[in-house]
């Protein structure tokens, strides 16, 4: 989609400095920042691989764990807004550049060089997001065209893209109901299953094709949800959103399920979900609200939970009951660094954060 109560724990105190943000003994601690560069892309293959993507052409990367970044524009997209990567490590990378025309760039040699795996030049077309569940099969999503989802899939590693047919599609998509290229999360799977969260007029959950309501802002094209995380287990669901155009405003900004391996208990059960009862997934209704508008959202383990917006950075230690305020500091985007209790935040002025848990 196109994007034109202070809470003090007490091993929280906010302190603040020019460049870092902490909150006790965990501090945001900025590796890298450029003036005028937005980054909404992050991916982090392995413990030592960040690569990240944004306006102006831009990728920053790192070989030795985020204490040094290299910037590496790519070569004649100097003007192109690249809001989605993937790597799956040192060398090799994919890039979406969201707008008329839409691209797709790979590179296996560590950005020194890119090349082109896929172009539309529809008008029309928007690219929000890439994802890949293995190393092979892949999915970019984008807003819909001609009142359809627009969805790429590989099978090779991104080097070939085809259209997934609407067929795929068992519900029907809203009036005013799209995507948002806010962080590069909309979609996600575990094991068979395929994720997507929608926003704008209407903001629902996609499982498999198939929609279904969930208790989310929505009802302007500002609102709506921004990301899906799964917990590492696959027992925990948190979707998370808001209003971008109001980022204080802390109500109907996240949704929570929980996925019962077997039939879930009948206290759980919502007659309005029925269709999610299916799948065995039950609205979690004692997910708290967060500090305000996010629209990145990681899981850490199976119950700590790291989320960022323009508001700043929350975290939770029990599966999202409750929110500790971390930090005032906007990001745009939150990965988990593989093999640490840690992650790497990004955002406006091409700021890259580190910050840890152990």
């Amino acid at each position: 989609m196109h994007f034109k109560t202070l809470f003090i724990g007490l091993l929280f105190l906010m302190t603040f400095s020019s460049n870092a943000q902490n909150s006790g003994n965990i501090s945001i601690k900025i590796r890298t920042q450029k003036k005028g560069i937005s980054i909404r892309g992050l991916s982090i293959p392995n413990e030592t691989t960040i690569w990240a993507s944004g306006s102006k052409g831009s990728i920053v990367y790192s070989n030795d764990g985020g204490d040094h970044f290299n910037w590496k524009p790519i070569n004649g997209y100097e003007n192109r807004d690249f809001r989605s990567i993937y790597a799956w490590d040192d060398k090799e990378a994919i890039v979406a550049a969201i707008a008329a025309p839409a691209i797709v760039l790979k590179t296996k040699d560590g950005g020194v060089t890119w090349y082109k795996v896929y172009e539309n030049t529809d008008s029309l077309i928007f690219l929000d997001a890439i994802h890949f569940k293995n190393d092979l099969e892949g999915t970019i999503v984008g807003d819909p065209i001609n009142h359809q989802i627009f969805l790429l899939k590989t099978m090779d590693k991104g080097e070939h893209w085809t259209q997934i047919d609407s067929s795929y599609f068992k519900s029907p998509l809203k009036e005013g109901e799209a995507f948002f290229a806010s962080s590069n999360s909309t979609i996600s799977h575990f094991k068979q299953d395929d994720f997507l969260v929608t926003g704008g007029l209407a903001s629902r959950l996609w499982i498999n094709g198939l929609a279904h309501d969930m208790p989310m802002i929505k009802g302007e094209k500002s609102t709506g949800a921004n990301s899906i995380a799964i917990s590492p287990n696959g027992s925990t669901l948190i979707i998370v959103g808001g209003d971008f155009s109001k980022k204080e405003q802390a109500t109907n900004n996240i949704v929570g399920f929980d996925h019962f391996m077997m039939k879930a208990p009948r206290a759980k059960r919502d007659p309005e979900n029925k269709d999610l009862l299916k799948d065995n997934w039950v609205i979690n209704k004692k997910i708290g609200n967060l500090h305000g508008y996010k629209s990145s959202v990681i899981f850490l383990n199976n119950k700590v939970i790291l989320t960022c917006g323009t508001s700043g950075v929350d975290w939770s230690t029990n599966k999202g009951k409750t929110w500790n305020f971390l930090s005032n500091e906007p990001f745009h985007v939150v990965q988990k660094q593989p093999g640490k209790k840690a992650a790497f935040l990004a955002g406006s002025d091409g700021r890259i954060g580190y910050i840890g848990f152990e």
